[in-house]
């Protein structure tokens, strides 16, 4: 089978869900098909065919304003021509869209509709019904955060996006996936229902998934990186990926200022850009009195980041906004480490509550803190905790596992795609 992936995004170190393609991909090839990754950059010189991890890849020019991205993600001109040129000379059996909202732009998939490929969509994000990161659905203080109002409507949308806001934009997302989608699939169940709220056929969860690495970093590379960040004897928390205020920091500020009492040695790590850390978050911690207790580490990938995950004593996944899985949570998981996670979204799938960590809702900061806080007190459960995720880790997500389960869809694609012709 050729199996032609779409993808915004090439680089596998600024992405995890960009990671999963290339484990994926090496998969398919070791099982005898064949793959391609059509992904975009904003840098002409990259532009081209390329070889990346061992998975060949075209990528297209685009770049844009981000103000037009409610128009440019229906259809962006600048990638159709070479998209096409792609399907026409490569003809895919599937084609596998991941995250296209940006720049390939829903167009895409009618392109490999019309080529005569199996067309299957993963959704990630909440980008097919919402303009950004969806984080109006839980009814604020008045609900107790209670509520799970995933519908899209003009009364929501008009205010959050102004001139940005396009009122046709979801119902034409909605006629493609329709159309030109024989299989699509989600993340989590939590992000189905979110899906389906908005009118759009949900046809399989495929949970996320990590690929185990052979060796995990030893005692002295954890030594090393305490010593690094002059961290030696201090107690470890830590948040990663991408820095927004939706992922929950400035709450994680709030429960820093409930646990210092008890926890002086306490530290949290930034596992992010540091220039936007300073630029956007300093103050806030230091408004709040916990800026001694932040170390922004910077960007980490490799064996670095490897070593942070295995210097850890907790990792928290904070997000007030829908967090619709949280692959951090995995990484935290094959380290062996025990996670507090949000309540929103897909993390509850991942983290088994009591088992291999906590859920809790970071919008009540005080027993969120406070489950952060029973883990720091208790280095037994802390351990208990972490090897269960571990075995959880082993049991549910790994990247054989997913790769099986989208095989199982590629078939179905595959048969779609052939009856129409």
């Amino acid at each position: 089978m050729r199996i032609l992936f779409l993808c915004d995004l090439w680089d596998p170190r600024i992405g995890s869900s960009v990671r999963q393609i290339y484990q994926q991909a090496e998969l398919l090839r070791a099982d005898g098909h064949e793959t391609l990754l059509v992904t975009t950059t904003p840098d002409r010189a990259l532009a081209g065919r390329a070889t990346v991890e061992g998975t060949e890849l075209v990528r297209i020019h685009s770049d844009y304003p981000a103000r037009f991205r409610a128009w440019k993600s229906l259809r962006n001109r600048a990638v159709i021509a070479p998209l096409r040129a792609v399907l026409a000379e490569w003809k895919p059996d599937v084609a596998h869209s991941h995250l296209i909202h940006s720049h390939l732009s829903y167009a895409a998939l009618t392109e490999a509709r019309a080529a005569g490929a199996g067309v299957v969509f993963t959704a990630h994000d909440s980008m097919t019904y919402c303009y950004q990161k969806l984080d109006c659905f839980h009814g604020g203080a008045e609900h107790g955060w209670a509520l799970r109002d995933y519908q899209a409507h003009w009364q929501k949308c008009l205010p959050c996006q102004r001139f940005r806001y396009r009122p046709d934009r979801n119902a034409r997302i909605a006629t493609v996936l329709a159309r030109d989608v024989d299989r699509f699939t989600v993340v989590s169940d939590e992000l189905g229902a979110a899906v389906r709220a908005n009118g759009i056929r949900v046809d399989r969860t495929i949970h996320n998934a990590l690929r185990l690495q052979p060796q995990l970093p030893g005692e002295d590379a954890v030594r090393a990186f305490r010593a690094k960040h002059r961290l030696e004897g201090k107690l470890l928390i830590a948040m990663g990926g991408r820095l927004h205020a939706l992922k929950g920091i400035l709450q994680l500020f709030d429960m820093l200022a409930h646990l210092r009492t008890e926890f002086p040695q306490l530290r949290l790590l930034v596992m992010g850009k540091s220039d936007l850390y300073e630029r956007e978050f300093s103050f806030a911690a230091a408004e709040r009195g916990v800026a001694d207790m932040v170390v922004p580490t910077g960007w980490l990938d490799g064996a670095e980041l490897g070593a942070a995950y295995a210097a850890l004593d907790v990792l928290v996944s904070p997000s007030i906004c829908l967090e619709t899985f949280g692959l951090v949570n995995l990484e935290a998981m094959e380290h062996s480490k025990p996670v507090v996670a949000t309540g929103f979204g897909g993390c509850k799938e991942v983290v088994e509550h009591g088992v291999t960590g906590l859920v809790a809702n970071p919008f009540q900061v005080r027993e969120f803190a406070e489950c952060i806080a029973r883990l720091l007190r208790d280095p037994a459960l802390r351990r208990a905790m972490g090897e269960a995720g571990r075995r959880r880790l082993e049991a549910h997500f790994t990247i054989r596992r997913l790769h099986e389960e989208f095989l199982e869809e590629y078939e179905l694609a595959r048969a779609a795609a052939a009856a129409r012709h």
